[in-house]
């Protein structure tokens, strides 16, 4: 009876082994994916206090080389990112993204693993300084020249006064918001709000 006992004992103990069950209050935490990487490369995560920073950028810059030298790459849905191919060199590496404030700059050299905290933006005055809307308007999406003329708000959104996709463009770079977008985003973090009864005299 006791030899079946201790027989029974072994198979829980491997089970236990083998399931990665661990005893309660100190429940099994699951390993992140290791980010493959080589001698000439940078990786690692980038958190801030709420936790992974996806879409964020991850700049590694360098003056080592005889002219100024970055890299920028941008990171998953987890926060990973891996900066590759890098010549031999001391980087300065930092996170920028918008909603954010620049990280505190840290040294690294490619082989290394670096993780990196990125930095909340304590207001949208500081978070316009890092990354203002120009960022955004380079990643626009021109409409199809199918699309024109516009069919209105009922329709695909372009006003029916747009003729051509050429007008369409003329008007959001020339006449539009290119440039009052950057402008105001900076100056209305900037300027002190102005009441609506307030008049010049």
């Amino acid at each position: 009876m006791m030899k079946k006992i201790f027989y029974v004992a072994i198979v829980v103990i491997a089970v236990v082994v083998v399931l990665g069950v661990s005893s309660p209050g100190h429940p099994a935490r699951k390993p992140s994916a290791a980010i493959p990487m080589d001698a000439t490369d940078i990786a690692g995560v980038v958190t801030s206090s709420n936790g992974p920073e996806s879409g964020v950028w991850v700049i590694a810059e360098t003056k080592d080389l005889g002219t100024g030298f970055r890299k920028i790459v941008v990171t998953d849905d987890q926060g990973r990112y891996l900066v590759p191919n890098l010549p031999k060199a001391n980087y300065t590496v930092w996170v920028r993204g918008y909603g954010l404030v620049d990280s505190p700059k840290v040294q690294a050299t490619p082989g290394k693993p670096l993780d990196l905290k990125a930095v909340i933006a304590p207001s949208p005055k500081e978070a316009a300084q890092y990354y203002p809307a120009a960022y955004w308007y380079s990643l626009l999406h021109i409409p199809p020249k199918s699309d024109f003329p516009g069919t209105g708000p009922n329709g695909n959104g372009i006003s029916e006064r747009i003729r051509d996709q050429g007008e369409w463009i003329e008007l959001t770079k020339t006449d539009g918001c290119e440039g009052a977008t950057s402008w105001a985003t900076s100056r209305r973090a900037s300027y002190p709000r102005i009441s609506a009864h307030s008049t010049h005299r």
